[in-house]
C-alpha cells in the first residue's frame, strides 16, 4: 500500500513540475506564450475581449474557386476543383482595437477554408515582403524595444537602435519592409504568408513553398478621401463600401522554392524569379462586425493545415501557434466592448 500510495504521489510530483515548467514557473527567464502575449499588453495597453495582436478588424466572407493547378503540387483537399467556402477577417497589426487607421501600417488577410470534407486550411498573411524577425524571441526583444516612453508617449529610438545592432536581420528585413509600395487600401493590397510550408503531392513529393493573395481589381493610387479628413477607420469603411458594391477576388498565388531558398527564417526573401502556380481566385462578397461576425471566435491558427500541407522548420510557425492559442484562451474569457467598426457600419457600406 505505501507502495502504491508513494507511486501515486510520485506522478502527481511530475505532473505538477511539468504544469509548473510549461508556465515559466520554475524557469522565469524563459520566454513563454503567456509571457509574450503579456508583453503584447504591456506595449498596447489593455484592450479586454479583443485580439491581442491585430485587435482591429472585420470579418470577411465568400468562397475559393480552386482551378486544379496546384493539386499536383498539393494531396490537400482545398486545391482539387471546385469551390470551397471561405471565412476571414481584414485586420490592423498591433494591440490596439480602437486605433486610428494609417497608410503605414501593416495590414493582414486571414482565411478559413472549409471544404467538405472537413480537412480545413487556416492561414493569415500580412502586407509586407518579409517579417521583421525570424524567431520569438527576437519578436518579444522588438516589442520591449518598440515599447513608448511615459515621457513621451513614443518608442526609445537608442533601445529600437540597440535591437536592430543584435540584431541584423531585423535590419535588413525592416529596410524591405519600409521600401515596399503600399496600396491605397485593403482591397487593392497583396498579401503574403511570410513563413515557409511544404507542399506533399499525391505520390509523396516534398515541396518548399510559400504563398501570396494577389488582387484582380487594380490598383487604386488615391488614398480613400477619409485619410484626409481624418476619419480613423477610412481603410475599413472603403473596403465595407467596395463589398457592397461588388465582390472583390485576389488569385491565390504558390511560390515554389528551391534547394537554396531558406524555410527557416522569414526576414529572407526568396529570388522573385521563384516559380509561381495560380491555385485559384479568392472571392469575397460579404463583410460583417466581429461584434458577432462569423471570425470572431476563429483563431486562426497557421498550424491548422490539411493533409497536404506541413509546416517548414520555420521556429516561427510553433511560436505563433502557441501566442494565438493563449491570446484566444484570454479573451475568451472576457468581456468585450464594440468593436470600432460597428455592426451598422458594415450594415451600411458608406465610403468616406
Amino acid at each position: 500500500m505505501l507502495s502504491r500510495l508513494a507511486f501515486i504521489g510520485l506522478v502527481l510530483l511530475i505532473f505538477v513540475g511539468l504544469f509548473a515548467y510549461a508556465g515559466g514557473w520554475l524557469t522565469p527567464a524563459r520566454l513563454t506564450p503567456a509571457k509574450l502575449v503579456a508583453t503584447f499588453q504591456a506595449v498596447n495597453g489593455p484592450h479586454p475581449g479583443f485580439r491581442r495582436n491585430h485587435a482591429k478588424g472585420v470579418c470577411i466572407g465568400g468562397w475559393f474557386e480552386s482551378n486544379g493547378d496546384a493539386s499536383a503540387l498539393s494531396k490537400a483537399d482545398v486545391f482539387k476543383p471546385g469551390r470551397v467556402p471561405v471565412v476571414g477577417r481584414f485586420a490592423l497589426a498591433g494591440g490596439m482595437p480602437m486605433q486610428s487607421d494609417a497608410k503605414a501600417t501593416v495590414r493582414s488577410m486571414a482565411l478559413r477554408f472549409l471544404p467538405a470534407s472537413g480537412q480545413e486550411w487556416r492561414t493569415g498573411m500580412n502586407n509586407i515582403p518579409v517579417f521583421p524577425v525570424s524567431t520569438a524571441q527576437g519578436f518579444y526583444e522588438q516589442l520591449l524595444a518598440s515599447k513608448p516612453d511615459p515621457a513621451t508617449g513614443k518608442p526609445d529610438p537608442a533601445a529600437m537602435q540597440q535591437f536592430l545592432a543584435r540584431h541584423p536581420e531585423s535590419a535588413r528585413a525592416l529596410a524591405l519592409i519600409k521600401a515596399r509600395q503600399i496600396s491605397s487600401g485593403f482591397f487593392d493590397s497583396s498579401f503574403n504568408s511570410l513563413d515557409a510550408f511544404l507542399f506533399v503531392a499525391p505520390g509523396g513529393n516534398v515541396t518548399p513553398v510559400r504563398w501570396s493573395t494577389v488582387p484582380a481589381q487594380s490598383s487604386v493610387a488615391q488614398m480613400p478621401s477619409g485619410a484626409a479628413s481624418g476619419d480613423k477607420d477610412y481603410l475599413f469603411e472603403d473596403l465595407i463600401s467596395r463589398v457592397h458594391e461588388h465582390p472583390l477576388q485576389w488569385h491565390l498565388l504558390i511560390t515554389i522554392g528551391e534547394s537554396s531558398d531558406p524555410t527557416s527564417d522569414a526576414t529572407v526573401a526568396w529570388p522573385a524569379d521563384r516559380r509561381q502556380v495560380d491555385a485559384g481566385t479568392i472571392v469575397i462578397d460579404s463583410v460583417a462586425s466581429e461584434d458577432g461576425g462569423a471570425c470572431k471566435d476563429i483563431n486562426f491558427d497557421p498550424l491548422v493545415l490539411p493533409a497536404g500541407i506541413q509546416p517548414s522548420d520555420d521556429p516561427l510557425l510553433s511560436a505563433r501557434s502557441a501566442a494565438y492559442s493563449r491570446s484566444f484562451t484570454l479573451r475568451a474569457g472576457e468581456k468585450k466592448p464594440p468593436s470600432a467598426v460597428t455592426v451598422e457600419a458594415t450594415k451600411t457600406g458608406g465610403r468616406s
